[in-house]
């Protein structure tokens, strides 16, 4: 019977997590081509493929789908075994933006529980202002946000297009100020916003804010105001409806990662975090 090698096995588990060499090796600190070795040399060693890959797409192959399960217990019961001579439980705090927040982030998250069970992520979701506050005051010891200005510093994660949505039963009165809805009156995308709208000459009143980002989505879905969102973030029953009103381009929103972690295992978790959200793009969606 043929012994497993765990970085060889460690990598086929990330690649089937997150659907990618790319990330993986992001994930994993190290390159597309050092993943794909290993992964030649596990498939060449149990005698099963495991991937199905062409140039746009990675799936399991039925092996690998069938493999995958042990694969994780394997890593798991590696993983307890060392626990009990040179690893504690651990924690780190991660701040999420409320803007940059997407639906996937509960899967993913659950995701790295199943990559590393001995560690838990403590999230915090707010305004990247208030997040970039906490952080500087060593409060929590990641965050992923929407760039300040301000700060130069971090990782530049992705660049998130965004627009002016609000719900199919939202109307607009021509000679009326236009309804919005922001997430705080402190936060980056206010301003952005409302100084793009008082450049443009258009008169606005602010009618819902507050109440953290699942109120501001749902009070765009109902029709009661427009709100700027990135189109990765804004719910299905949405729409961009900025070029309907006439309404000022939105710069595109850059997300970028600080950290102060220096545990290799944390920083392995919040490196495929970051990962999946370098990659991940949603389809546009025309208004």
């Amino acid at each position: 019977m043929p012994t497993l090698d765990v970085d060889s096995v460690r990598a086929f588990v990330m690649v089937a997590d997150l659907l990618s060499f790319t990330r993986a090796a992001s994930a994993l600190g190290t390159t597309q081509g050092a993943i794909s070795v290993k992964l030649k040399r596990l498939e060449d060693h149990i005698g099963h493929r495991l991937l199905e890959r062409t140039p746009r797409l990675v799936r399991l192959s039925s092996q690998g789908a069938a493999f995958l399960e042990g694969a994780r217990d394997f890593l798991d019961a590696h993983d307890r075994a060392l626990a009990g001579l040179i690893a504690q439980p651990r924690r780190f705090a991660l701040g999420i933006s409320a803007y940059v927040a997407g639906p996937e982030v509960p899967s993913l998250l659950a995701r790295l529980h199943a990559h590393d069970p001995h560690l838990t992520i403590e999230v915090e979701f707010d305004t990247s202002r208030r997040l970039m506050e906490s952080f500087d005051r060593g409060l929590i010891d990641a965050a992923i946000i929407q760039r300040d200005d301000d700060r130069r510093d971090g990782e530049t994660l992705a660049h998130e297009r965004l627009g002016w949505f609000a719900g199919p039963a939202f109307r607009h009165c021509p000679g009326q100020p236009l309804r919005l809805a922001t997430l705080a009156r402190s936060c980056r995308v206010r301003h952005l916003t409302t100084r793009a709208l008082d450049m443009a000459g258009f008169e606005w009143v602010e009618v819902f804010h507050g109440g953290g980002s699942s109120a501001v989505l749902a009070a765009v879905s109902a029709g009661l105001a427009v709100a700027a969102l990135s189109y990765r973030v804004a719910p299905a029953d949405v729409v961009d409806i900025g070029a309907k009103l006439g309404l000022p381009a939105l710069p595109d929103a850059e997300v970028v990662l600080h950290s102060s972690l220096t545990d290799p295992r944390s920083r392995e978790a919040l490196r495929a975090l970051a990962a999946a959200f370098r990659e991940h793009r949603a389809p546009s969606r025309a208004a």
